[in-house]
């Protein structure tokens, strides 16, 4: 009974241990899609602006808007009459030019906000082509060393994260397999028993492997559970938005924790048994 109690605790132990590197897997993960969520934000807050020409009307302006939704660039438009940029201009500035001049200055455009796949200087060229070939479009305005800039610095802090994710990932593996492997060692004079009663080795390998990833499975679900509170606390309570809660990202994290704890828990059970398998009687007391 008391040996027992032992071997569940042990096992008990070992799949809180797995679960919270398994967690901290999770994390990373979380991590890097919400670094991907924010670098998109980021690229589609950018706006292109087109500006129409002072004869435009309202069928082009039309015409325009059903172009960009078709298209695959768009994120979504904003058309802005001559009179409402009076009206932000006057908002923002203070100043009504109408005043001086007599007639409104201003003339109509549409505030584009594309994907951010194609918010980047090469696309956007394309994009700024084929809509100053349209006759009621005078300009399009964007910034341009703005998102180089941007572009650049996003490239150098991804490579930063994955560097930093790729270390956090190896330490996590690394504690994974020593887990295993601690778990295995208490066993060491079982297998020797089993391995002298004539036992084959996949009959001694067996039984540990469909133990161990049972517990590897298990450890998972606990991860998913403790990642799942922690996103919604940090998104309720704390009132930060991380990544968007799609089936896609879900479907990521779970299958990411799932995954890893099934094939570490597998090969840190083949490669710790196997030593103890091929160890001699007599050498397995002097470790």
């Amino acid at each position: 009974m008391g040996k027992s109690r032992r071997f569940f605790n042990m096992y008990l132990t070992t799949t809180i241990s797995v679960a919270m590197v398994l967690f901290l897997i999770g994390l990373e993960c979380v991590l890097l899609l919400s670094a991907s969520a924010l670098v998109s934000r980021v690229k589609e807050n950018a706006a292109v602006e087109v500006v129409f020409t002072s004869d435009a009307q309202a069928s082009d302006f039309n015409r325009l808007q059903e172009m960009l939704n078709a298209s695959d660039y768009c994120l979504n438009c904003r058309f802005i009459s001559a009179e409402q940029a009076l009206k932000e201009h006057i908002d923002y500035l203070g100043e009504d030019p109408s005043m001086f001049l007599g007639y409104n200055p201003l003339t109509a455009s549409c505030e584009v906000h594309v994907k951010a796949p194609y918010a980047n200087n090469d696309s956007l060229a394309v994009i700024e082509s084929r809509l100053m070939s349209l006759p009621y479009v005078e300009t399009v305005i964007y910034q341009k060393d703005l998102l180089t800039i941007l572009n650049r610095n996003i490239h150098e802090l991804s490579l930063i994260l994955l560097g930093v994710v790729a270390l956090l990932l190896f330490i996590s593996l690394a504690l994974i397999g020593n887990t295993i492997r601690l778990q295995i060692y208490s066993q060491r004079f079982l297998i020797n028993t089993m391995k002298l009663v004539g036992a084959t080795s996949w009959m001694i390998k067996a039984p540990i492997l469909r133990k161990n990833m049972s517990m590897g499975l298990i450890a998972g679900l606990l991860a998913i559970m403790a990642i799942t509170g922690v996103y919604y606390y940090v998104q309720r309570h704390l009132g930060v938005q991380l990544f968007p809660l799609t089936w896609q990202n879900i479907t990521i994290v779970a299958g990411v924790i799932i995954i890893i704890g099934l094939v570490i828990t597998l090969l840190a059970s083949l490669f710790a048994t196997g030593r103890y398998i091929r160890m001699k009687t007599n050498t397995i007391y002097e470790i």
